[in-house]
């Protein structure tokens, strides 16, 4: 993408099944943190600003640390994590010798030895960097059944209801940010449970007693039921209990992913496939699905089971995953994207006017490049029906017999982008700047005042990019015609359940709107829709009133002013911009039909609340958050 979005978590969870002495013995002592380092670099993609892992020695003795916890904002998060721990294995190995391979020796002396972990992999936002905003997040407790270790992948949209939950119920939340609110309102619930248990149980058992029996009795299904029922918002939470079960929740519309695979010596869980392929080599068919409104719980023996938590609605996964930030390598992603670029063909053959004799094809690194391919092997297509019109049908051609068979599409690597490059950290001011020096191009490939470039993005936010680098680049190869093709199609509103595109007027989409009310006329439409988004804030079944600003124009309409919009001064080249359709995105991605931000059809009230306060925020010339 060449537009950067700074949002989207992931997460790991091992459960080891068996005796940790088996894990020793069959693979060695480092079996659970191999498998932990494994799964979060195949996630790295979801964590550039922050990694953390946890772990949980189950039954520890009285006296000994049972809860491990390190956290990392350094350049390469993940490796610096396991560097830290793994030296740790080394310093324990050589102090130990002959008893390294002792289990019980091993939890008294090694931090990050026990049966449970949970990792995360974090994507900032707004600024918001800081070791202290890092997961997973530690509750803690001298009763080992109410430590609570969090970490996941959400935003909630009612962070302001959260909060006043939590303080009716006599708490007193150190911040107003959703991932306090929802660790505390679970950890709530929580104390409410072994409390419950105590209760239960105080006549008939001593308390040492009773606290073995409500560890292994801790209801994790009904703590979860009531911590969630108030949750707006797309997630996918994870979360330990100090002494040993585990569960992994998803929002009832299955927002944000979550998938896992067991058998007898493990439970693990990540946010993408292939990383559980990878770390245990397992079929793709073999990886389960934790499905929308449900639990998997993982008991403290090592039990699990999804359970019903929330009542599923209608399931909405998002397609901005499947486009852009999930890895590409996992097979149903990878027939995604070749689908998106295989749609376009039409409304590309149409921008180059079928000439395809003076036209080159290229892509914009690095997620779009599988979207080319499906573009391309489409174009072959076409040409194949072409070459049979000719030959077998008969129909006339211009070019000889043996030009049409020779005949094949002009593919080259134009743009080339330099990874070491990050355009968002640097303020806005120094932005620019930074941008012209992300992406650079391949020279002399392109015929001057003949030839069209065809380049094809995975999606276009802002359009900063386009304008600030990538189009003046291109614009000096000299080519006659440039047409910018995004695999996605137009991005019009904000996202608020974990990819942060927040706010109404970063949308290069939205500009092109307004310009086109003033420019017709009706922009008295943006006092109209203003008045009753203020008013929605209080209604109980919201509407998206932003949309009708949208419904004024049609979709080529918008995507002409756009081009207007990103088209650098100076420009010598004619400029097309091409955006994939909603009708040919659900074709693409049949079953993650969530596309809120291209239609503004938020599947909860609070997305929709959230789209109307970013406009007024907008219309307010505030630059914050709509959530």
């Amino acid at each position: 993408m060449s537009d950067t979005i700074l949002h989207e978590c992931g997460i790991a969870l091992v459960r080891l099944r068996k005796p940790l002495s088996y894990y020793i013995e069959k693979y060695g002592p480092a079996y659970g943190m191999n498998k932990m380092y494994i799964l979060m670099e195949k996630q790295h993609n979801r964590g550039q600003d922050g990694a953390g892992i946890a772990n949980i020695k189950i039954d520890q003795e009285p006296g000994y640390r049972y809860i491990s916890r390190y956290r990392s904002m350094k350049s390469q998060p993940v490796a610096a994590l396991f560097r830290k721990i793994g030296k740790k294995y080394r310093k324990a190995q050589k102090a130990g010798k002959d008893k390294f391979k002792d289990e019980k020796w091993l939890k008294r002396n090694l931090a990050f030895s026990g049966e449970l972990w949970l990792g995360h992999l974090r994507y900032g936002t707004h600024g918001l960097n800081s070791i202290e905003n890092v997961h997973p997040f530690l509750r803690q407790n001298n009763w080992r059944s109410r430590n609570l270790v969090m970490a996941g992948n959400f935003n909630m949209t009612n962070v302001d209801e959260l909060f006043d939950i939590l303080v009716n119920l006599g708490q007193h939340p150190k911040e107003k940010v959703d991932t306090v609110t929802v660790m505390e309102k679970i950890g709530h619930f929580l104390d409410e449970e072994v409390q419950l248990q105590f209760e239960k149980y105080k006549d008939q058992y001593s308390n040492l007693e009773i606290s073995e029996i409500i560890e292994n009795e801790i209801d994790l299904t009904r703590i979860l039921r009531r911590a969630c029922k108030d949750f707006d918002g797309g997630y996918t939470m994870a979360g330990l209990i100090g002494s040993g079960s585990a569960f992994v929740v998803r929002d009832p519309n299955g927002i944000r992913p979550a998938y896992f695979y067991a058998d007898d010596e493990v439970v693990v869980v990540a946010s993408e496939k292939p990383a559980i392929k990878t770390a245990f080599n397992v079929e793709y068919n073999q990886i389960e699905e934790v499905k929308p409104g449900h639990a998997l719980v993982i008991e403290k023996n090592g039990d699990y089971a999804q359970h019903t938590i929330l009542n599923p609605g209608e399931k909405t996964s998002c397609s901005f995953e499947r486009i852009y930030f999930s890895r590409g390598n996992d097979p149903d992603i990878y027939r995604e994207r070749k689908m998106l670029g295989k749609l376009l063909v039409p409304q590309v053959l149409k921008a180059i006017n079928f000439d395809l004799k003076n036209t080159i094809f290229s892509y914009i690194p690095n997620t779009a490049e599988t979207a080319f391919y499906g573009m391309m092997a489409e174009i072959e297509n076409y040409l194949v029906r072409r070459q049979t019109e000719v030959i077998i049908e008969g129909k006339p051609s211009i070019e000889s017999l043996e030009d049409v068979l020779a005949f094949r599409p002009r593919i080259e690597k134009i743009v080339i982008k330099d990874a070491k490059l990050r355009t968002f950290i640097t303020d806005d001011d120094a932005r620019d700047e930074m941008v012209r020096h992300v992406y650079d191009t391949t020279y002399e490939v392109v015929k001057k005042d003949k030839d069209t470039l065809v380049v094809i993005d995975d999606s276009i936010v802002r359009g900063t990019t386009l304008e600030k680098s990538i189009l003046q680049l291109l614009d000096r190869l000299g080519p006659k015609r440039i047409v910018v093709v995004s695999s996605a199609p137009q991005i019009r509103f904000p996202d608020c359940y974990g990819i942060d595109m927040s706010r109404m007027g970063d949308f290069v989409a939205f500009r092109a709107v307004i310009q086109l009310l003033k420019e017709q006329g009706k922009d008295f439409l943006l006092g109209e829709v203003y008045e009753k988004c203020v008013r929605s804030a209080s209604e109980p079944q919201p509407v998206n009133y932003v949309k009708q600003l949208y419904d004024q124009f049609s979709y080529e309409e918008i995507s002409d002013k756009i081009a207007d919009i990103v088209r650098p001064a100076g420009m010598k080249a004619e400029l097309k911009v091409v955006f994939q359709t909603v009708d040919a995105l659900h074709k693409a991605i049949p079953l993650h039909s969530g596309d809120w931000y291209f239609t503004g059809n938020f599947p909860t009230p609070g997305g929709i609340r959230v789209a109307n306060q970013a406009y007024v925020n907008y219309m307010e010339g505030r630059l914050v958050r709509a959530y």
